[in-house]
């Protein structure tokens, strides 16, 4: 069989060349999945908006659509467009010059996303100073053995108001348990709370978020898991000395475990308020709301109608090229998906064994709100993973200070421990939530989201058991270089496996996606030592050619860039 080969296109980036007759129905996919509209007239494009207008019963929007339709075909060259006037072309000049310009609307879904977050830190951190009363491990670790092998799939039944009430009810059961294994029957069932809120929260920010802020806008799910986790800290010491009562015995745990429930309440009261995700309106067939969730989430009908025309051709090609399969088995069967899921396990999979904490987190965490979207995802991991190995380091090795030294062992040893903090939250914090909820394709979006949160709460259940063993048989300078390693390989294994993905276009996802995992390794080789020439040693050096079309070409100016419309770029 002739093998592919692997040349360079005349933009000099790579691409791999597939004989026909190799080429399957399955390996297709890759390229179907790119934008649609592209290559047709704008006579077609406005033909096509018309059709669906009548199609759904949008009819008074016909207009907007086909404006819509055009835009959406390639959403920079809107100024050369005779069908749009002034009004038009300035709302979408201002959407790219000023991309923090967006509707209150939008922020709000991002504050009560954010207080879902905070709520997810809660329930996991209470439990720490309940277990000072009531040691025992496997209760700390029930929610997150419950999220990897169920809550996690349970994505489409639920929503958000129904995890959010399942946290409060079973916070307040957890309060009212008369022994452990009681308890631990609670805490199992609260991971129907926290499994799909972890899998669908992002995704949903994703999908109403632009694309030019996206990765800041998700992030926010990390920052205020951060926030929740150091209030349950703060909820631990507000309720430590509270003295039982009369036929009540623990009642300082039970007050702590049963706190975190009370901010539950304001997203279950609030949820209502919010738009739907125009995404999953379209799934059910209801355009017409799907058009009013849009027109609250953009600041102009014409960009309303440009996203719904898009997510709807963009589906309607995904549901063409679809087997009919299992959603989980296309997860790994089609290469462009395939690596899409790798890079998620990736970076959710060295997450737990990265794991930051407490005020410190939540305050490093607010400069990749700027970082993640310009410095991007993978060159946060790539400068902290090494940061974070060395003050682990630091940490372990400070234990072999001598006890009766003073304060100098515990000094050392909470310096490197809220040094490494700080590089873990601006870096490995807010990036496996953001990458994992942008990287599939639309059509497959909640299945992989469902199993990149999987994989991180299956993992963490573990760290939870068995780090109190690990620290046993290896000492507190063993089990920090164990973790310090750990850094290391995540340097490397981002090194070769993760592309970027920050800003991207769908059809520019496809392309980084579709870039078979061997060449992009090897790119990436070539590339360390070049990057550490230029930037780290400021050496002149010749650039290496780029890895992507798209690579390079950046900004407003130019016209180069194509970021496609808002809530369809996070596919």
């Amino acid at each position: 069989m002739e093998k592919p080969a692997v040349e360079k296109n005349d933009s000099g980036s790579f691409h791999e060349n597939r004989p026909s007759s190799v080429i399957s129905s399955t390996q297709n996919i890759d390229a179907k999945l790119a934008n649609p509209l592209a290559g047709l007239s704008h006579e077609q494009l406005m033909q096509g908006a018309r059709e669906f207008a009548k199609q759904y019963d949008l009819e008074d929007l016909s207009e907007e659509l086909q404006k819509g339709a055009l835009i959406a075909q390639d959403p920079l060259v809107f100024e050369s467009l005779p069908m749009l006037d002034d009004a038009d072309r300035n709302i979408l000049k201002r959407e790219i010059t000023h991309r923090w310009d967006q509707p209150k609307t939008l922020y709000y879904l991002v504050i009560l996303c954010s207080v879902a977050a905070a709520v997810q830190g809660m329930d996991e951190s209470v439990i720490n100073g309940a277990q000072l009363f009531y040691p025992q491990q496997l209760v700390n670790s029930a929610p997150y053995l419950c999220c990897a092998v169920l809550g996690c799939w349970l994505t489409d039944p639920e929503q958000s108001s129904f995890t959010a009430l399942f946290s409060f009810l079973t916070c307040v059961w957890q309060g009212v348990t008369n022994s452990w294994p009681h308890l631990f029957a609670a805490r199992f069932v609260l991971g129907l709370g926290i499994g799909p809120k972890s899998a669908t929260v992002p995704v949903y920010a994703a999908e109403c978020a632009p694309p030019p802020i996206r990765g800041a806008l998700v992030m926010m799910w990390q920052a205020w898991t951060a926030f929740g986790i150091m209030f349950g800290f703060v909820a631990d010491l507000a309720f430590y000395h509270v003295s039982d009562r009369p036929h009540i015995t623990g009642l300082n745990w039970r007050l702590m475990l049963a706190s975190a429930g009370i901010p539950a309440l304001f997203i279950v009261a609030q949820v209502f308020l919010c738009p739907e995700s125009p995404r999953w309106y379209i799934m059910k067939g209801r355009y017409r709301d799907a058009f009013n969730s849009l027109a609250r989430l953009r600041h102009s009908r014409v960009q309303a109608a440009r996203d719904l025309y898009y997510i709807h051709v963009l589906l309607d090609a995904e549901n063409k090229i679809t087997r009919n399969r299992s959603k989980l088995v296309e997860l790994f069967t089609v290469p462009r998906n395939r690596r899409a899921t790798l890079a998620s396990f990736i970076v959710m999979f060295i997450s737990d064994f990265v794991l930051g904490f407490g005020m410190v987190n939540w305050l490093f965490a607010f400069p990749a709100v700027y970082t993640i979207d310009t410095f991007g995802r993978r060159n946060l991991l790539l400068t902290t993973f090494p940061l974070m190995a060395a003050f682990l380091l630091l940490t372990g090795f400070a234990f072999w200070i001598p006890e009766d030294a003073g304060r100098a062992r515990i000094g050392v040893v909470a310096l490197g421990i809220y040094l490494f903090t700080a590089c873990y939250s601006p870096g490995e914090g807010p990036v496996p939530f953001t990458y994992s909820a942008e990287a599939f394709p639309l059509y497959i979006r909640d299945v992989g989201m469902s199993f990149a949160t999987a994989v991180l709460w299956f993992f963490n259940f573990v760290v939870s058991i068995t780090f109190p063993r690990l620290v046993g048989a290896f000492q507190p300078q063993g089990a920090f270089g164990w973790y310090a390693g750990w850094n290391v390989f995540g340097f490397f294994a981002v090194l070769l496996f993760l592309p970027e993905t920050k800003a991207l276009s769908l059809e520019e996802l496809d392309q980084v996606f579709s870039v078979p995992t061997h060449i992009h390794a090897a790119y990436q080789i070539k590339a360390l030592p070049h990057n550490i020439k230029k930037y780290i040693f400021r050496m002149q050096v010749p650039d290496l050619p780029p890895l992507y079309e798209h690579e390079g070409n950046v900004g407003f100016d130019d016209m180069k860039r194509t970021y496609a419309p808002g809530g369809v770029g996070a596919a």
